[in-house]
């Protein structure tokens, strides 16, 4: 399953329902530039690994272009393609001013030392400084990085550039100028939208069960918040496996496991499935937060959820949208649910440029009522031209970039 065919499913999709211009899908349709990157590193043992990187910067007629990097053992070219192409989908969805990118390094960061790591970090900023900047590209923590190594990326990058500048990045510590309430924003910012599927449809939290696939950063933060406001979270897993109890989990007594023993498996009280098996529970509300492709057309019709929360970028295949879209189930995409991140994303850089620093709670305050506002809007779309969410978010998304394009002129 190619993972940027998938995305260009999408994009051909929403372009059938409301005629988008050929120029704009021509245009979004290919990465403005590729950056491929070969990085030496030193060792523990003195050996010197080559290590393969990319930064793929899809369209900025928005603005800078922004997303994410990755360090795992599956990133490739397709890959990231892919996800800095739903990037610009995501930032346009909630009307920030950025474009889209996304960067990755083919490595299983599990078998490399925290020095190693660093080192690993340091050679991906010295290859790509020349192409990124606050104004230029602003990378972000992803799959497997987090405010650590944002922390060395300003350092290395400060290094280049012969001053520090915090804003070349987010996701940062607070130290350097990081955002309160950035580590919990895409777990929040997807919460919010489901409360407001919920608020559509007249449910209770309460009343609602929750299964999350995949227990990172995202997902933890959803089901820490999601329990507190009263849904009740039957079912978590890791790469480690999964364990579930019908009469519900505390998700700190997961995350204290977790921490632990490095996994959810084994928790006193709950019984162990499958990350496949978890797919299939029956639960109100699935919510894959792990890696892409986990909903395919093989495994689609056993899902007995009733609403899908893609708190992961591109979990579902094409395939298994049209048969869930069939049978009734509801999924609010990607591009929408874990737009959260980038939300905030785009406060801690404007709080960078200006100097001035928010309160968590005016974060908070900002970003439910940027989530609520764009679940508003792609809901009214998907409703306007009877489609599926998705398919109402890239009608949103597409039509703000095209309109960005042809403003710019194309010549």
């Amino acid at each position: 399953m190619n993972v940027y065919q998938n995305a260009m499913k999408q994009l051909d999709k929403a372009a059938k329902s409301v005629n988008l211009s050929e120029t704009t899908v021509a245009i979004l349709r290919e990465p403005q530039r590729i950056i491929e990157v070969s990085l030496p590193v030193v060792m523990d043992d003195g050996a010197v690994r080559v290590f393969k990187g990319y930064r793929v910067q899809h369209n900025n007629a928005r603005g800078p272009f922004k997303g994410g990097f990755r360090f795992h053992e599956q990133v490739d070219l397709d890959e990231v393609k892919a996800l800095a192409f739903w990037m610009s989908m995501k930032c346009a969805v909630v009307d920030v001013p950025f474009g889209g990118g996304k960067g990755g390094v083919t490595v299983n960061p599990k078998n490399l030392s925290a020095g190693e790591k660093e080192r690993l970090t340091r050679s991906f900023v010295r290859a790509i400084s020349p192409a990124i900047g606050v104004n230029r590209d602003v990378p972000a923590p992803d799959v497997n990085t987090n405010a650590e190594i944002m922390g060395w990326f300003v350092d290395e990058y400060s290094r280049a550039v012969g001053h520090l500048e915090p804003g070349v990045v987010t996701g940062k510590p607070l130290c350097l100028g990081g955002s309160l309430g950035r580590d919990s924003a895409t777990g929040r910012g997807g919460l919010f939208v489901l409360d407001g599927y919920l608020e559509e449809k007249g449910l209770k939290p309460e009343d609602l069960t929750v299964a999350v696939q995949g227990f990172g950063n995202a997902g933890q933060h959803f089901a820490r918040l999601a329990h507190e406001r009263g849904y009740k979270i039957v079912a978590v897993s890791d790469s480690s496996g999964g364990i579930h109890n019908p009469d519900g989990l505390d998700p700190e007594a997961v995350i204290r496991h977790k921490q632990e023993t490095r996994g959810v498996s084994g928790l006193p009280g709950s019984q162990a499935v499958t990350n496949d098996e978890l797919l299939k529970l029956e639960v109100d509300v699935l919510v894959p937060a792990a890696l892409e492709n986990q909903i395919t057309g093989e495994n689609a019709g056993d899902l007995k959820a009733k609403v899908v929360l893609e708190l992961a970028n591109g979990p579902t295949t094409p395939d298994a949208d049209k048969q869930l879209h069939e049978r009734g189930t509801v999924v609010i995409p990607d591009i929408l649910a874990n737009a959260g991140g980038v939300a905030v994303s785009y406060y801690e850089w404007v709080q960078n440029r200006e100097g001035k620093y928010w309160s968590e709670e005016e974060v908070n305050s900002q970003l439910a009522e940027k989530m609520a506002l764009a679940f508003r809007e792609v809901h009214a779309t998907a409703d306007r031209h009877d489609v599926p969410l998705r398919t109402g978010a890239f009608i949103l998304a597409a039509g703000r970039l095209g309109e960005a394009i042809t403003s710019k002129g194309v010549y």
